[in-house]
């Protein structure tokens, strides 16, 4: 299957090295957003095509789908375009910046009939697949889930320490991976939740920490923290408190209360890219559809209007 790469950034970058490992998918051109990035993109990746003009990578002979790796704002309109010209799409979280657009991407899912997934990523992580599976089989009833997100993003530089051309989002973004995995692992799409937001920083124009509260409808209480203030590395980490036992995530890794790993093997976004391209061979809607995620952006915006509603 060919397919079209949009974006020469970190996700990028984490896409392409994944696919080397899938058969049968070959990335034949790759749509950039800076010149000079893109072009070294290609010739490190061997990749035969580049441009900076999406419509004409998604042209090219042959082409059937595309991985957007692309700045959130422009997720819903190049979706919207690739699914327009008859590409399956995989988009990098969020599918949009408000429900509103969220709502319109998936109804255009539904139009075309088309494979349109969002990666989800931590839905296909062997650890939190491991949570998952504990809480489904009743193994582990959950009372507590503590979540933490934490980057130093002061100034507008992506993870490579390069000029960003665009500005991140705390919640519809970093917060989107912690309550969509939440509200999936609970199966409660309904669950209260609010949140509280701190300054915004005064030249980024964004809020730069964030607390979340969700409760479940079986009483299981979820509270999460994530800022751009943290001095020190990017750090992401769960604790799963329940009546049987305490769980905790951190790095791709999964342990007990005694500290004891459980042992675990896959590739988070090596798997995600194989449900991607197993929906559009088998003709199935992925697990991770734009149709599956929407419950996650109607919580995003209920928290979103909470948050406005205490400012």
């Amino acid at each position: 299957m060919k397919i079209c790469l949009a974006g020469e950034g970190a996700q990028g970058l984490t896409h392409v090295q994944a696919l080397r490992n899938i058969e049968g998918v070959e990335v034949v051109t790759l749509a950039g957003g800076i010149e000079a990035d893109a072009a070294a993109f290609a010739k490190e990746w061997k990749i035969p095509h580049h441009s900076l003009n999406l419509e004409e990578c998604l042209r090219q002979p042959g082409v059937e789908a595309v991985i957007l790796t692309t700045p959130n704002q422009l997720h819903t309109t190049q979706a919207s375009l690739a699914l327009n010209m008859g590409k399956h799409v995989l988009v990098e979280l969020p599918m949009g910046l408000s429900l509103e657009d969220s709502r319109r991407l998936v109804a255009l899912e539904e139009k075309t009939g088309l494979v349109c997934m969002v990666c989800h990523t931590q839905r296909y992580s062997p650890p939190h697949r491991e949570v998952y599976r504990r809480v489904r089989t009743g193994e582990l009833h959950l009372r507590h889930i503590v979540a933490q997100t934490y980057f130093f993003r002061r100034q507008n530089v992506n993870r490579f320490g390069k000029p960003r051309t665009w500005t991140d989002d705390l919640l519809w973004h970093i917060a989107c991976h912690i309550v969509d995995f939440v509200s999936h692992l609970l199966d409660d799409p309904g669950l209260d939740a609010w949140g509280q937001a701190g300054p915004d920083h005064p030249t980024l124009g964004i809020p730069m920490d964030l607390t979340i509260g969700m409760r479940s409808r079986q009483g299981c209480l979820v509270s999460a923290a994530l800022s751009f203030n943290n001095h020190g590395p990017i750090d992401t980490s769960y604790r799963f408190i329940g009546e049987e036992s305490t769980l905790f995530i951190q790095r791709e890794r999964l342990t007990d209360y005694q500290g004891n790993v459980v042992p675990l093997e896959g590739s988070s976004v090596e798997t995600q890219d194989r449900e991607f391209f197993d929906a559009i061979r088998e003709g199935r809607r992925p697990l991770t559809s734009c149709r599956a995620c929407l419950p996650t952006m109607e919580l995003l915006d209920r928290i979103q209007k909470s948050i406005e509603d205490k400012s």
